[in-house]
């Protein structure tokens, strides 16, 4: 074939097509473009006419070349205009379409204000900011008073900002437009933004109206910081989309946005200026009024036994916030079916029989319908009684189901109650099933609060049972942690409102760890077990970053005890050997301690070895003000460790057990001298070693339970361990530890510049 040819065969068909086009358009508004059937001839007249004048407008540049033939580039540009008119009326279709299906979406939420508590104060913050211009906008139109045009809620999660968002929607029953940040971020250039905008234009069209951006930081990040420039554009394109909002450019109609992030300071601070989100509403983590009033609300739906005590099991909630608590109500619930179906199982709870009700109510005649035939039952059952209908579909169904297991299952099993009671329960049979207060303490057991998830130690299982002696050291940590957290009202009586710090210090393994747990478990409080050096870190500000971490996290689940475990190395004393990255450590712990911010709630416990080379600022009042040295245990007080200790140890027959506890008691007071707890827990264990050995012999010749059971730790086991094991701290530690007693004397000491220098050696303070 020719190609030239058929080239000028097509240039000249396009060339009639084009001249046609010129005519229709002087002649007729409206024409097919295309040769086309009849029964496109129908479709097309309903095509709207406004639009034909527009695509013409759009179309006349590609056709105003002189001459008829049109070139190859002019053929493709009547093709996209005819495309383009195609799709924008599609488009407007679709728009259409949308708008319609949008208005549905956005109804206002079925939430109301009653389904929250503990917030009054937020929620009083927002009829303030976002009621009064919604229901009231007359009041700021004569006063020329500008309302709001955003609020931005901020906390940590679970503590209800996007509840609260659509219970004031609800509760105001305007149009809710609620959206997730990520969802406008697209791959394609441009395509956010324009998202965006269109978002922005619908919340117009549907004003007076609430946008609802649940985490907004998704998308207005800090633009010094943005990895992408899309980030940048997003965020300028928000900040343009929030200054159109004002009402002269609205017909003053309010549209107010409704923010909801956990990391209000990652945003762009052009976002949190007046004009835009003018206001900023914190949800913290409740306290332990906010607490009972949730659970309150939670419960109102549940069937609880008798009187329920929310003040106790809101004191037993430390940390929880909304969500957590709303989790805890589900799991109790969890926990009461299971118990309700294990006790029907066991036959400890007997239901009333339901037999008797169904002949008082429905008659002899209901009765003997049971007998006939199940298809004959349902038409006229339901529409007469709609219990004995159900009634009579059940029993054989049920019956045939179960009742050939019965000789299969287990005494407990659930298949004797489903045999015994194939009907609905009944409301009489029902009465007796709720939830009870145990079901809420098994709960707590399982359910484990979001703050608590990282960066906290569960409650330790040490008591004050497992520590022998150190009573007076006992007493003061009850009086300044346990007392505090178990009745703070006691102590506000007597205007104590702010929580003492408790500094320990004395020779190692005497027992200042295994205090701190102990005093964690005595309060059931939450537990944050720090080591001195883990918190430090090479980058600079690191180190600073995680101390001010650790009471950030210590603040939101109040009451907390913090216990810092060799202080000496994270605070050691400033001076010009010290470095600055140490220096800038220890300030931030010291404006943590007794800094603007304030630490209700959070108790702190350190421990050290050398107080000396704690800086003297850590140990002034309001900060570890309280010092206690927890010394070498004496002689009574060894005897007691070592009781405490071989609790559990077998010694001898039942009738020898407590000859040979008083022949070790003895042992320990003469021969133990200098022995610290941690020496005589090794002792004891030495013991143990020495009759495994002792005993080895007989294992060989024994084999089984009566071999293990024929072991006892006698009093000569203990005098070969003595023989092995020594004290760890030496006669000149002790001496040292008696002269840094004699310098603290139990309380701070105010240290002059001269007094700085001294240091201890050998147990003489020289300077």
């Amino acid at each position: 074939m020719n190609p030239q040819g058929t080239n000028s065969l097509n240039r000249s068909m396009t060339g009639l097509w084009a001249r046609r086009n010129k005519l229709n358009l002087n002649s007729a508004p409206v024409t097919p473009e295309t040769p086309t059937t009849p029964a496109e001839e129908v479709a097309t007249p309903p095509e709207p006419v406004t639009e034909k004048p527009v695509s013409a407008s759009q179309s006349i540049p590609a056709l105003e070349p002189t001459g008829t033939i049109a070139t190859p580039t002019g053929k493709r540009k009547v093709r996209s205009s005819r495309s383009a008119e195609g799709s924008s009326t599609k488009r407007t279709k679709i728009s259409s379409g949308s708008t319609s299906q949008a208005s549905k979406e956005y109804a206002a939420p079925t939430s109301r204000l009653s389904d929250l508590g503990g917030v009054e104060p937020c929620i009083e913050k927002m009829l303030e900011l976002v009621a009064m211009p919604l229901c009231h906008p007359e009041v700021y139109i004569h006063t020329g008073v500008q309302p709001p045009r955003g609020v931005l809620l901020h906390g940590p999660p679970g503590c209800g900002k996007t509840l609260l968002a659509n219970a004031i929607a609800g509760e105001l029953g305007v149009p809710f437009i609620s959206i997730s940040a990520p969802s406008i971020v697209s791959g394609m250039s441009g395509e956010s933004e324009k998202t965006l905008r269109d978002t922005f234009e619908e919340a117009k069209k549907a004003s007076p109206c609430l946008l609802f951006i649940d985490e907004i930081d998704a998308i207005t990040p800090k633009r010094e910081s943005a990895q992408r420039e899309m980030e940048r554009r997003i965020v300028a394109q928000f900040l343009t989309c929030m200054d159109e909002l004002s009402w002269d450019k609205n017909d003053n109609k309010p549209v107010i946005v409704i923010g909801a992030t956990n990391r209000p300071d990652s945003l762009d601070p052009a976002l949190r200026r007046a004009g835009r989100f003018d206001h900023e509403i914190s949800m913290g983590v409740p306290d332990e009024e906010a607490r009972a009033k949730i659970l309150q609300v939670l419960c109102a739906k549940l069937r609880l036994e008798g009187h329920f005590n929310f003040s106790a099991l809101a004191k037993a909630t430390p940390g929880y916030v909304g969500a957590d608590l709303s989790a805890l109500a589900g799991a109790a619930g969890i926990i009461a079916v299971k118990r309700i179906f294990k006790q029907l199982s066991e036959g400890t709870l007997v239901l009333p029989d339901p037999v008797l009700e169904a002949v008082h109510s429905s008659g002899d005649g209901d009765v003997a319908m049971a007998n006939a035939v199940p298809s004959m039952e349902p038409p006229t059952t339901h529409e007469e009684a709609p219990p004995p209908s159900v009634n009579d579909v059940i029993i054989p169904s049920s019956t045939s189901s179960f009742a050939s297991l019965a000789s299969y299952l287990s005494p407990t099993s659930i298949g004797h109650f489903l045999i015994a009671h194939p009907d609905p329960l009944t409301e009489a049979q029902l009465a007796p099933l709720c939830i009870t207060s145990l079901d809420f303490d098994a709960a707590l057991k399982e359910v484990q609060p979001s703050s608590k998830r990282e960066g906290f130690a569960t409650v330790p299982g040490v008591t004050w049972a497992d520590i022998g002696a150190l009573h007076s050291i006992r007493e003061e940590l009850h009086m300044s942690i346990v007392e505090p957290i178990k009745r703070p009202e006691l102590f506000n009586a007597v205007g104590i409102q702010a929580p003492c710090g408790v500094l320990m210090w004395g020779p190692p393994g005497c027992g200042k760890t295994l205090l701190a747990k102990a005093v964690a478990n005595e309060s059931r409080a939450n537990f944050m077990s720090i080591k001195g050096p883990e918190l430090l870190n090479k980058y600079v500000g690191e180190s600073e970053r995680a101390v001010r971490q650790v009471f950030s996290r210590a603040r939101a689940s109040s009451p907390c005890v913090i216990f810092f475990d060799e202080l000496d190395a994270l605070v050691p004393r400033r001076d010009d050997s010290l470095s600055e990255s140490s220096a800038r450590v220890v300030n931030t712990l010291l404006t943590e301690l007794d800094g603007l911010e304030s630490r209700k709630g959070v108790y702190v416990i350190a421990a050290t070895n050398r107080p000396d080379m704690i800086d003297p600022a850590m140990v002034r009042p309001g900060r570890l003000d309280k010092l206690l040295y927890v010394d070498l245990p004496s002689a009574d007080e060894r005897a007691e460790i070592v009781r405490t200790m071989t609790r559990k140890l077998p010694l001898g027959g039942s009738d020898e057990t407590e000859q040979i506890k008083q022949a070790i008691e003895g042992l320990v007071r003469e021969r133990c001298e200098g022995y610290s707890g941690a020496d005589l827990a090794s002792l004891v264990r030495e013991a143990g070693v020495v009759a495994l050995r002792r005993t080895l012999g007989s294992f060989h010749q024994h084999q089984g339970p009566a071999a293990t059971a024929s072991i006892f730790v006698d009093i000569s086991d203990f005098g070969s361990a003595l023989d092995k094991i020594g004290p760890s701290v030496s006669v000149a530690q002790r001496r040292k530890y008696e002269a840094l007693r004699n310098k603290f004397a139990g309380l701070p000491v105010r240290v002059g510049k001269d007094e700085e220098e001294k240091r201890v050696d050998g147990g003489k303070i020289t300077a």
